[in-house]
């Protein structure tokens, strides 16, 4: 794959990195310099997807039950609640956004800092009142990762973080990370992960090899194919599907015809410019990570900018 012509688009944006991988062979690669090679940082909400796939790994040892489980199994004070459809919502609606809490994540309601500044973030989002019945509508929620976190920490009976070093980096030869915490120690679902865009890479690379890691599942194909499914449309400015806290989205050369062909991809994503792309069609993954300020940062969206527009003369 002749990538060549992508040097001279990626290098003025200043990112921190740029990884592209084909069959699990590193085709191209920018660092901004040998520092943000070696050094992890923050993958912001990209972390959602990490909490997807321990989520995922716990459905496949039974420590976790089915995904269409209440929540209130894990928090009973739910039962009391005076709107009885809080009882409604399930494991799959947290990982769908779809829960139906009234939540505007910044702005608005500002409901992700406020949460932040409490004392007890699971505490607050389940106080929340909902705004839709649990299922019919995807508003994006860190809380909602927040108590899928915390639950997790309930079932396996251990941090998430050490679950995750015991079931997943450490088979990825993840050994450098760091992850932060809410006021009682459970580990941030939504976002505080900070890794190395080559680490970012490996994980990219486990969902197109189905949860397969050098001759060892990981992942189930079965929770694999489960978690990347479309499961609801997403509301405008966002475009494509959300799936189990993952986006999924197409790529057309021209997005006014309907016959056009289209690379279809699904991704993880991170505010300030943080990405996992995955195109399975061909065995593509692609890490981008940035750490500019709001003003100095590149286009919103490189990876269908710049890369898939080239992707596609190779499809």
């Amino acid at each position: 794959m002749n990538l060549t012509s992508l040097s001279d688009n990626i290098v003025p944006l200043d990112l921190r990195s740029c990884l592209i991988s084909q069959r699990g062979q590193l085709i191209f690669e920018h660092y901004r310099n040998d520092l943000t090679m070696r050094k992890i940082a923050k993958i912001n909400s990209c972390t959602k997807s990490v909490l997807s796939a321990l989520l995922s790994i716990a459905v496949d040892q039974g420590t976790l039950p089915a995904l269409t489980t209440p929540i209130s199994m894990f928090f009973p004070e739910l039962n009391a609640d005076p709107d009885p459809r809080k009882k409604e919502i399930t494991l799959y609606h947290l990982l769908t956004m779809t829960p139906g809490f009234r939540w505007t994540e910044f702005g608005g309601l500002n409901s992700f800092p406020k949460m932040t500044r409490t004392p007890n973030w699971v505490n607050y989002v389940l106080a929340q009142p909902l705004s839709d019945p649990p299922g019919t509508r995807m508003v994006y929620n860190s809380g909602a990762s927040q108590l899928l976190s915390a639950i997790l920490v309930q079932s396996s009976g251990m941090p998430v973080a050490e679950f995750a070093e015991a079931h997943l980096f450490k088979p990825l030869g993840i050994e450098t990370y760091d992850w932060e915490q809410d006021p009682q120690g459970i580990h941030t679902g939504g976002f505080g992960l900070s890794l190395r865009p080559t680490d970012m890479l490996k994980f990219g690379q486990l969902y197109l090899q189905h949860g397969k890691w050098e001759n060892k599942q990981l992942i189930s194909k079965e929770m694999v194919s489960s978690t990347i499914k479309p499961a609801i449309t997403i509301d405008a400015p966002n475009r494509g599907y959300y799936a189990l806290h993952w986006w999924m989205d197409a790529y057309s050369l021209d997005d006014k015809d309907d016959s056009a062909p289209t690379l279809a991809y699904y991704y993880a994503r991170g505010f300030g410019g943080q990405y996992i792309h995955i195109v399975p069609s061909l065995e593509i993954v692609t890490v981008l990570t940035n750490d500019k300020r709001q003003k100095e940062q590149p286009p919103r969206d490189v990876f269908r900018q710049f890369i898939a527009p080239l992707l596609m003369q190779q499809n």
